[in-house]
């Protein structure tokens, strides 16, 4: 029998997910994230797991990893010394970028800063037309001028992007050859490979975002994937933004597809459940360390954006723009808040009570962690609560000081309120609870879903224990917590098909003839197979999906259009046409049949198919006790309650609890409070129902 294991890096813990190929059982590890050496923790969480299941490498099929690296590195300003080469006149285009703000009454907002700084921007004399023709010649004679200034500019990556490279990339290739030639220690990026796409500024970001964290995570990859290697594991393989793995040569030709790599995997996982409980819309829940993360799924499946930005407030709402940096890779469409376990509450100097976005990460993490930790946080306050078990986490392996947590809430909360520690501590429950809710809105009521016909799947360390406070405010009568909900995430890791996303920007003269378009979308399949090829992936595992980017004449903004599996011929570009006017009444409210499609770029997924993942526990025997303690939980509206423990591993097929009560396993807690009730079904997932409503709303 052999084994999938998945590793996913949160803010406060780095988790580990295995499962057996015949899906009968389902493994779990934990431990301390390490924000000095991230590959640090990941080999200890690896260790741990295998030896906890006995496993050798021969018993590993599949090594998958999600990883902060490149997002950590923009929002930290601390990726590679980078440069950018661009056409002569065009050096600040990363300054200039659009005219979407942030707020449109602020006129005093500061746009993000740069991630190349002027002084490391450089040009030369070259132009491509708008038809992919030569205008002015590449200046060869500048080249070594521009080299003697990379070198004395000690530039650890290179991006190049020049004008319309994505029809015409002869010079950005030649221009590369010679920049590899005299400088092999700096990686070249050039737009032409990354994003061969329509849209100046979005080709040269994502390109730039590239040069920034590639070496970075160049570095990571290269010391992670040299010891897993030399312990015999099979390849690594990284959680792309799109809700699909690729390997990890891949992900460093293209760093930009492994933004937002962890919260993808939570969201990717909550589709499978979706499929497998037969709650095909559901709102997916991820409330971690540092952060929580919202999703919607609908049919079982999740949507993708190809509108990114990454750093600054854009993951907060699709609708803001201008606040981060511009990447034109698909992602999984999620919202995100500084909101998480480890998150710091504080009193600010008008006496108000805030929450985030500051965290106790790992280290220190908590006060009640006693590992330095002199702030309070959402999981000192759970715990004062009675919510947390006041001796220990982790089944044992992590002793728990109350104490401490209880000084911290009185000194730093309680005294400049004047109120009491419990009063103190529920308030930053209320407070983060509210947070967490708006980003629940954002991916439901914001994109037009009403909530209440929506299941919540909650996972996360401490995403089932404030899942039933959220799902009250937003009126949602079922919440799902699935197996090992603590390390969830990293199941969507071993869940999911490798998956590459190709584009190429057409002229629309050339777009509109059937066989030039069938051309295109061939081009991108052959990059695409040896793609697959190299990873190994057999030829009947292999697939394909088409798809355009269209739009009217004279509008700047294109809709994606599906596009069949069969040579494209006049009767496809009418079905292009047709759905797509389609999709711009359903997006826009109007259309216009009268006017022609045009069709800018062509899109291609390859696809290399993974076994199927059931997700299974095993529960408990019939008659099993599960039953551990009694204690006392504090609720607004009851106060101080008695609440009977349960152990989730104790838990027989249909074994029922009424809240008030506390489920608990080795790496997360459930919260029942009063008016809920708790189920167990025969898969291990614990199902939360109204007692009052009994029935989920429709």
């Amino acid at each position: 029998m052999t084994w999938r294991i998945g590793i996913d890096i949160g803010g406060t813990f780095t988790d580990v997910a295995l499962v057996d190929d015949a899906g009968a059982h389902v493994g779990v590890a934990k431990v301390p994230t390490t924000p000095g050496d991230l590959a640090q923790g990941v080999l200890c969480a690896l260790d741990m797991a295998m030896r906890r299941y006995a496993l050798g490498p021969q018993d590993v099929s599949l090594f998958s990893h999600a990883t902060t690296v490149v997002t950590n590195a923009i929002l930290e300003e601390s990726g590679a010394r980078a440069a950018l080469i661009t056409t002569r006149g065009f050096r600040d285009v990363l300054e200039l970028r659009r005219s979407a703000r942030a707020d449109l009454y602020d006129l005093f907002q500061d746009p993000p800063a740069t991630l190349i700084p002027r002084r490391r921007r450089f040009e030369i004399t070259e132009r491509i037309g708008a038809d992919g023709a030569v205008v002015a010649a590449l200046a060869d004679n500048e080249i070594d001028g521009l080299i003697a200034a990379l070198k004395a500019a000690r530039v650890d990556a290179i991006a190049v992007s020049l004008m319309f490279s994505f029809l015409n990339p002869e010079h950005e290739r030649r221009l590369g050859e010679r920049l590899r030639a005299a400088l092999p220690h700096a990686p070249v990026y050039l737009s032409s490979d990354v994003l061969p796409e329509i849209k100046e500024f979005e080709r040269t970001s994502t390109t730039a975002v590239c040069a920034y964290a590639g070496p970075i995570l160049a570095s990571y990859l290269q010391r992670l994937g040299q010891v897993t290697r030399g312990r015999g594991l099979p390849p690594l393989f990284l959680m792309g933004s799109n809700g699909g793995i690729l390997e990890a040569a891949e992900a460093v030709a293209m760093p930009a597809m492994a933004v937002e790599s962890g919260p993808a995997a939570g969201v990717v996982a909550a589709a499978l459940v979706a499929r497998q409980t037969g709650r095909l819309d559901l709102l997916s829940f991820d409330m971690g360390g540092t952060t929580a993360k919202a999703s919607l799924i609908r049919g079982g499946d999740y949507e993708t954006t190809p509108h990114y930005e990454v750093g600054g407030g854009s993951s907060m709402s699709r609708w803001m723009n201008g606040t981060g940096h511009p990447i034109r890779v698909p992602v999984i469409d999620l919202a995100e808040v500084s909101a998480g376990g480890g998150s710091i509450a504080w009193v600010d100097r008008a006496g108000g009570l805030r929450v985030g976005p500051k965290s106790a990460g790992a280290d220190p993490g908590p006060v009640c962690y006693a590992h330095g930790g002199s702030e309070p946080t959402v999981t000192d306050c759970s715990l004062l609560l009675g919510y947390l078990d006041k001796a220990s986490l982790l089944a044992g392996e992590l002793p728990i000081d109350h104490a401490a947590a209880a000084s911290a809430v009185r000194e730093r909360l309680a005294e400049p309120l004047g109120v009491d520690v419990r009063t103190a501590a529920a308030a930053v429950i209320d407070v983060v609870n509210h947070a967490m809710a708006e980003v629940l809105k954002i991916v439901s009521v914001q994109r037009g879903h009403d909530p209440r016909s929506f299941a919540l799947a909650a996972f996360g360390g401490a995403g089932p224990l404030h899942a039933a406070a959220l799902a009250s405010e937003l009126g949602i009568a079922e919440i799902i917590c699935p197996p090992i909900p603590g390390a969830f995430s990293a199941l969507g890791l071993i869940g999911t098909d490798l998956k590459r996303d190709y584009v190429q920007s057409l002229d629309p003269a050339v777009a509109a003839e059937p066989k030039a378009l069938e051309a295109a979308f061939a081009a991108l399949e052959t990059r695409g197979a040896a793609m697959l090829e190299r990873a190994g992936v057999a030829c009947e595992r292999r697939r394909f999906e088409r798809a355009v980017d269209a739009r009217y004449p004279r509008q700047s903004h294109e809709l994606a259009v599906p596009v069949p599996a069969r040579p494209v011929d006049a009767a496809a570009l009418h079905e292009i046409a047709k759905e797509f006017h389609d999709r711009h009444l359903h997006t826009y409210g109007h259309d216009n049949r009268s006017e022609p499609v045009q069709i800018v770029s062509v899109r291609v997924t390859a696809i290399g198919a993974t076994a199927p993942l059931a997700i299974r526990d095993s529960v408990a025997r019939a008659g099993t006790d599960a039953v551990k303690a009694k204690r006392q939980l504090w609720f607004r509206d009851t106060g101080l309650t008695e609440a009977t423990i349960y152990d989730r591993k104790r838990m027989p097929a249909g074994f029922a609890v009424a809240g008030p009560a506390v489920i608990e396993s080795l790496e997360s807690t459930i919260l029942v409070p009063p008016g809920w009730q708790a189920e167990m079904n025969a898969d291990g997932f614990v199902l939360l129902t109204r007692r009052q409503q009994g029935a989920r709303r429709r």
